[in-house]
């Protein structure tokens, strides 16, 4: 990718995104520098990618934000909605195909002067399966949880035996128009690897030959179909895996899914003086009467208990409007509950980067079988 266009483009999309606050200050730093690792690959297809499933990924998340922030909520009790992205969203998506680009980039440096390498031969390189199957996975995934959450239905748990429905925006959760959605995003950017792919011809620009290692127009056709489906399933196995690995709570009061901020774990309240909430609320109350921490304040009385309340996310201090639970308010039942993903092993941004990384392998893997081709060299020589 030419300098002269990318850093240009980077710079606008970096002022973008600070612009509509859709990346944290430290996420805007992220996204350039795995813009760079896109825009050092020699060919448009990885700066292509990204920029398109950036854009694409920011329209959809707009798509109806208002009502989509009714129907979740933040773990500091305000609405739901995707806020300002972090680093740690940027590099989850991202990551792993930033370490395909400098792989395949490096490997066609390494190649510069033979001319078999200047075009995608037949059959081609795994790394750069790799590259299209991670951001048709992402953007599968994007798409189905930035749509799928507006479907008129209820989504059912897919690692549910029963299926049993669950409310939106539920780790597992999946609808009919979230898969549909899911399959869009695949389309889009596998439809965009097409257009920037430099596919060898059938026949040899120099005899006029039938080429062996070029692309016939059916071979483009399956190719594209392939990476569709395959990239759809992202946005299954992140279900999938989000079921089953990554907790989903509710708040018991409005019934609404409550979701931690830059993808990090929801604490869950429970009762008694032994559970993390109260023992959370307590350190901080420690702290502002003891004149501790940065946040520390020297008032006494009902104010330490409005300011704890403040800091705590108000999340059990019960108010008819915002409906949350008083931790006196005298039935002795939590304010929130588990949902699914009772294993609770991975936090959001930790369930896409697993995800991204099994489509991208596993793309690797089944294009490895099918051509033949040993997945050892997709390793720098």
């Amino acid at each position: 990718m030419k300098a002269i266009i990318a850093a240009p483009v980077t710079v606008a999309i970096c002022y973008r995104a600070w612009s509509h606050q859709t990346l944290t200050p430290a996420g805007i730093v992220a996204a350039a520098l795995t813009a760079t690792a896109h825009a050092v690959h020699p060919w448009m297809l990885p700066f292509g990618l990204l920029m398109v499933f950036f854009l694409a990924g920011t329209r959809v998340t707009k798509v109806k934000h208002d009502v989509k922030a009714k129907l979740t909520m933040q773990s500091s009790g305000n609405p739901g909605g995707e806020g300002a992205r972090t680093h740690i969203q940027v590099f989850a998506n991202s990551g792993v195909a930033s370490i395909l680009c400098l792989l395949h980039a490096y490997q066609l440096y390494q190649h510069e002067h033979d001319s078999s390498k200047t075009c995608y031969a037949w059959p081609g390189d795994l790394l750069l399966v790799g590259i299209v199957a991670n951001y048709a996975a992402v953007a599968a995934d994007t798409f189905s949880s930035e749509l799928g959450i507006l479907s008129k239905s209820l989504p059912r748990l897919i690692t549910s035996i029963t299926f049993r429905k669950v409310p939106p925006g539920t780790n597992g959760g999946v609808t009919a128009y979230g898969l549909a959605a899911g399959l869009l995003g695949s389309l889009i950017i596998v439809t965009t690897s097409m257009a920037l792919i430099p596919f060898c011809p059938p026949k040899s620009a120099v005899t006029g030959l039938p080429d062996t290692n070029g692309w016939t127009l059916t071979q483009r056709n399956r190719f594209t179909f392939a990476m569709t489906l395959w990239g759809a399933l992202g946005s299954v196995l992140d279900s999938l895996l989000g079921g089953w690995l990554q907790q989903s709570v509710v708040d018991t009061r409005t019934g609404r899914i409550v979701e931690g901020e830059g993808g990090k774990r929801v604490l869950v309240s429970k009762t008694g003086p032994n559970s993390m909430h109260y023992k959370k609320r307590a350190e901080i109350k420690t702290q502002l009467l003891n004149g501790e921490g940065k946040d520390a304040i020297t008032i006494q009385g009902s104010a330490v208990e409005d300011e704890l309340d403040h800091k705590m996310g108000d999340m059990d201090k019960y108010d008819a409007r915002k409906k949350f639970r008083k931790s006196s308010f005298g039935d002795e039942k939590p304010s929130r509950i588990v949902e699914s993903g009772w294993l609770s092993l991975l936090d959001n941004n930790e369930v896409n980067f697993l995800m991204a990384l099994t489509m991208s392998l596993g793309a690797m893997g089944v294009a490895s079988w099918f051509w033949e081709v040993p997945f050892s060299s997709v390793l720098p020589l």
